[in-house]
């Protein structure tokens, strides 16, 4: 055995255990380690949720993840106001970014979902302040050993997608909605051996 082989054997030994859906590349560990389950209080990243986890409908999280900075020049770094404010020649271009998902329903579903944020911000004083309402305002933490234990839907995400279908959203299905709730911590769904439990 070289010495090369020994250090991979203990540098694998010397990680610790992470959700296993993470593990095909290092954005994606970043993801789950800094991001996935830490509970979010910014509008802005609600909303870039929204544009993402949107996308990400029929395709992988995988896909969108590695395009996500794409997302961010593409839809002016998720500001909500500006996106609101695009026009169909601008969507129109950019469906021709190869930085992004080119489905014309979602690029398009993007201004809609903008404009009908800065509606709830209106309402609510705050997109957050509205989605953590579906949650009691604070994070359920799920204890699930496996990823079979995880669901895809749950009771609070079907009300919120409802909610969301009921004032225009688009994109925003349950399986959608729950996602956008794992990312942003609404719901820890981290596996009970997973170091972020």
């Amino acid at each position: 055995m070289f010495v090369n082989d020994v250090f991979l054997i203990m540098s694998k030994v010397d990680e610790p255990f992470r959700c296993p859906w993470c593990l095909k590349f290092e954005q994606y560990i970043r993801y789950h380690d800094e991001e996935w389950g830490v509970p979010v209080h910014d509008d802005q990243t609600h909303f870039e949720f929204l544009i993402l986890e949107g996308a990400q409908a029929g395709l992988s999280w995988a896909t969108i993840l590695q395009k996500r900075e794409g997302y961010r020049k593409a839809f002016a770094a998720f500001d909500a106001a500006k996106v609101a404010r695009f026009t169909d020649a601008k969507l129109a271009k950019t469906l021709l970014d190869p930085g992004i998902v080119r489905n014309r329903l979602k690029v398009f579903a993007a201004r809609t979902n903008a404009q009908q944020f800065l509606k709830v911000q209106k309402e609510f004083g705050s997109f957050d302040r509205y989605i953590w309402g579906f949650v009691g305002g604070k994070p359920i933490v799920n204890f699930p050993k496996t990823s079979k234990n995880v669901p895809a839907t749950t009771r609070e995400s079907d009300a919120l997608s409802k909610d969301l279908i009921q004032r225009g959203f688009k994109f925003v299905g349950s399986t959608v909605m729950y996602a956008h709730m794992q990312a942003c911590g609404l719901v820890n769904d981290h596996l009970v051996d997973c170091w972020k439990k």
